[in-house]
């Protein structure tokens, strides 16, 4: 195990400092400047180079890249531009919104993976793998914005059981019953397509298990498919099904700035959005390389999770 993370750990810091520096590069390329937004439309050249001077932006890149490199080392996130506050406290409130909004819809995708993966391998019947085999491609092909409109539609303005949009007015904690009425929607809308392909991950995983000779064993000796699905396959499928959680919960992340916008919902995400549209360079580009941290740490986990799990896998020799 330790030469194992010896081995990821220089690797999963290789990607960051290029992600970091992908980041800090893409951005500049946009066009306009914070100094714009922050400007005006009305304002002139010299009031533009006064704004990017005291903004730091008239130095060299690499200048300008190290500094701020260097001030992420330190912890030191900065200030935001537009949006307003210190970097640390906007992603720190944030982030506990945007990882409730995560988790659940992580549970809800486990769910739906688990229901309909089981389903399709315990009754093998041609007219119910269609019918699961529609719900799962309908789920990953209709955009999430679709989905999230549809669910606001008919559950918040048609019938009116659930809210719309926006968080618990007494905050996330102060009544569970309601943080799950304003969370339900959201979560559901995230994590309908991450459900979908996990089972179709799981799907498959269980299938080629119980192609195995043990699984045709079990058959010949009449043990029914239920127990050899439950006990024996699902096990052995758990391992795969793992590294694609992985690649999902990253992808949940990246899913969150959409629906935290449809939503209202005050996560990351939305955080993201305001500091795009606001050109606010720091606060973008530290969100940004935490989201791509996050991703890589997940998938750290899952594969020594996968490791755990299957005793064929050394560790040591990866």
């Amino acid at each position: 195990m330790v030469t194992y993370l010896a081995r990821r750990i220089p690797t999963a810091i290789a990607v960051l400092l290029i992600a970091s520096l992908l980041i800090f590069s893409i951005l500049r390329l946009i066009p306009g400047g914070p100094e714009s937004a922050l400007a005006g439309p009305d304002a002139g050249p010299e009031q533009l180079a006064a704004i990017r001077h005291d903004l730091g932006l008239d130095r060299g890149f690499v200048s300008q890249y190290v500094t701020w490199l260097g001030a992420l080392v330190t912890l030191n996130l900065g200030q935001s531009y537009q949006v307003g506050g210190d970097i640390g406290s906007l992603i720190g409130f944030g982030l506990l919104h945007t990882v409730v909004l995560t988790v659940t819809a992580l549970v809800i995708a486990v769910i739906i993976a688990l229901a309909l993966g089981l389903a399709a391998t315990i009754y093998d019947n041609r007219y119910l793998n269609w019918v699961l085999t529609g719900i799962n491609a309908a789920a990953i092909a209709v955009p999430t914005f679709v989905v999230g409109t549809a669910l606001i539609l008919v559950f918040g303005v048609r019938w009116r059981i659930l809210p719309a949009g926006g968080t618990p007015p007494d905050g996330l904690w102060a009544d569970p019953s309601i943080t799950a009425q304003y969370l339900l929607l959201p979560a559901l809308t995230l994590g309908l397509p991450a459900g979908a392909v996990l089972a179709r991950f799981l799907t498959e995983a269980l299938r080629t298990e119980l192609r195995a000779p043990y699984a045709t064993t079990a058959r010949a000796l009449g043990v029914p498919q239920r127990e050899i699905v439950i006990r024996s396959a699902l096990r052995n499928a758990l391992p795969p099904a793992l590294t694609a959680l992985g690649l999902v919960t990253g992808g949940l992340l990246g899913g969150a700035i959409l629906v935290e916008a449809i939503f209202g919902w005050p996560g990351l995400g939305l955080l993201t959005e305001q500091g795009i549209f606001a050109r606010d360079y720091p606060l973008v580009q530290v969100l940004v390389l935490l989201s791509v941290a996050v991703f890589v740490v997940i998938q750290l986990l899952a594969d020594i999770l996968h490791a755990w799990l299957d005793p064929r896998i050394r560790l040591a020799g990866q």
